[in-house]
């Protein structure tokens, strides 16, 4: 995916005969970088701003909830490649965009998130939904800067350069009303340009990981979050295959090597069934290489995965202490940049034994569904009918364990999720979001019927935006992850179970299309029919309670 252009807005100090005020200075600043989407809810506080998007070029979506406008703007950045955009209104619509903004911090989402808020003299008298944006947010963002009519632009450039530097992330800007509405200078300044390492300082460090992969008799990759945010998936799969060395990534890199390639051995993080088979693999590997790995999206088994002897190189854009696991190698560096630095001749053909094409072909068989009606019917039928180039978004549940390792994609960014947060509520919003800035692109979006629930209102963002996307629901009638973690534990059954909603007559009362599905044969015909249509299809998949025992 190319950078977005970080050129310079516009030099002009007046707009029709007045003053450029701050917010059109912000907005020329965002317009200049790529972004052209703002999603959000507007209030009396950001209506200077609002305007201001419209005026560069920005388009404003509303949205019904905060939270889906930061999803919505992550779905644009995987789409596009610059940062996501989403504002709040003081008070209630910063405190409703929190669980998103911590999303991004845990994901490594570049979004900036603007909100409005009164004047600080104002502040020190007037106290009706003010409090400090700032505290609430700093211990979830990369960055929190208060605009001033002096910084305005300067803060944006900063604000941009840290949301997608190093490790990706997101950076709040408060800007005051008086700041907004009121007259600010353009200082005409060049933008900032996030830049990454060139490549690894020379070390012996270096230097002993290079030997040690070349003369690696079962070298293993375990590729992540930077692989992917860095668009490097070209370089890791040039550099496996060249060496014959097999690949799990996280759940968040699916794609970045080719899963139809027999070195992909799928996404990993959070399915004790594929554990059962990856980790066993993993302690056999002599070498493991972990190429941007983050493990922040992977279950507690995954700490110290490694076995005692075994040499860890680990490949990062930016350092972090997280405490997982132990490394032998650190390299920071740019992850083209670093796998060229750790190129090298082989010595030998890797993994003699052919344990991971057997770990590769049990994979497969364990996540079959052998024909019987299910979760994992869905998911085979679904992707049978898709184009290889569909883009997926999954909730968080029990759904989203099996569908990562069910679904197969040989694109990166095809597969979108909340990994390290998990939050429920995702999948609806990133479908809209990806869908409005890439309308070519064919998306769909899994949800269970309680994540459904928890953003119905979207619903009505895509009759709005007239958005087709295809909503694919697991209808069960049950928290069913956490109802089988009760049962795990021999805990009663508590707050897991409801009662079912009539999806496909909330669709066409909210202006789309909805149909009810029992078997596999059903949904082939209407997923077809679906993918067709021009306004949102909600397919409601019934499985029945405890569809998921024995599958995750």
């Amino acid at each position: 995916m190319p950078a977005p252009s970080q050129s310079s807005g516009p030099e002009a100090s007046e707009v029709a005969g007045r003053p450029t005020t701050g917010a059109e200075l912000i907005a020329r600043r965002l317009a200049a970088s790529g972004i052209r989407h703002a999603f959000g809810i507007p209030g009396g506080e950001v209506l200077a701003l609002v305007e201001a998007f419209a005026a560069a070029g920005i388009a404003p979506v509303l949205v019904k909830h905060e939270n889906a406008a930061g999803f919505m703007a992550e779905g644009a950045w995987h789409a596009t490649g610059a940062a996501g955009l989403f504002y709040a209104t003081l008070g209630p619509g910063v405190a409703n965009a929190v669980n998103v903004v911590a999303n991004a911090q845990q994901d490594r989402v570049p979004l900036i998130f603007v909100t409005g808020c009164v004047d600080a003299a104002e502040a020190e008298s007037y106290t009706h939904q003010v409090f400090d944006h700032q505290a609430l947010l700093r211990p979830i963002v990369k960055a929190s800067f208060r605009a001033t009519a002096e910084t305005a632009e300067a803060v944006v450039d900063k604000a941009l350069a840290i949301a997608l530097s190093g490790r990706p992330g997101p950076v709040h800007i408060d800007v005051p009303i008086g700041v907004a509405e009121g007259p600010a200078p353009s200082r005409a300044r060049p933008g900032l340009v996030s830049a990454l390492p060139a490549g690894p300082a020379p070390s012996p460090g270096l230097e002993a990981a290079r030997l040690a992969l070349a003369k690696a008799r079962r070298p293993l990759i375990l590729a992540g979050l930077d692989i992917v945010n860095q668009d490097a998936g070209q370089a890791l799969a040039d550099f496996a295959k060249a060496r014959g060395i097999p690949v799990i990534t996280s759940y968040k890199a699916k794609g970045c090597l080719p899963e139809s390639d027999p070195l992909a051995l799928g996404g990993a993080g959070l399915s004790p069934k594929a554990d059962r088979l990856l980790l066993p693999l993993l302690r056999q590997a002599d070498v493991v290489l972990l190429a941007g790995y983050d493990p922040i999206e992977m279950r507690i088994n995954w700490r110290e995965p490694f076995a005692d002897e075994t040499v860890v190189i680990d490949l990062v854009a930016e350092e972090m202490q997280h405490g997982m696991h132990r490394r032998d190698h650190l390299i920071v560096a740019g992850m083209a940049a670093g796998l060229a630095a750790l190129a090298g001749p082989r010595e030998s053909a890797p993994w003699p034994g052919g344990e991971p094409a057997a770990t590769r072909a049990a994979l497969d068989a364990a996540f079959a569904s052998g024909g019987a009606w299910g979760p994992d019917r869905v998911f085979e039928t679904v992707r049978a009918a898709s184009a290889p180039e569909t883009i997926i978004t999954i909730d968080s549940g029990a759904h989203r364990i099996l569908l990562s390792q069910i679904w197969k994609t040989d694109r990166p960014r095809a597969v979108l999720q909340s990994t390290g947060l998990c939050t429920m509520g995702c999948a609806v919003p990133l479908a809209l979001g990806y869908k409005l800035a890439r309308p070519d692109a064919p998306v769909i979006a899994f949800v269970g019927d309680a994540g459904l629930e928890m953003g119905l209102g979207e619903l009505a963002t895509a009759r709005e935006h007239g958005l087709p996307v295809v909503i694919v629901v697991l209808v069960d009638q049950s928290l069913a992850l956490i109802e089988m973690k009760q049962r795990a534990s021999q805990r009663p059954n508590a707050a897991v179970d409801f009662s079912a909603t009539d999806f496909p007559a909330v669709a066409q009362a909210m202006g789309g299309d909805g149909r009810w599905i029992d078997d596999a044969d059903g949904l082939q015909r209407e997923i077809a029919a679906a993918l067709r249509r021009d306004r949102f299809t909600v397919l409601a998949c019934r499985i029945g309670r405890r569809a998921y025992d024995g599958k995750i």
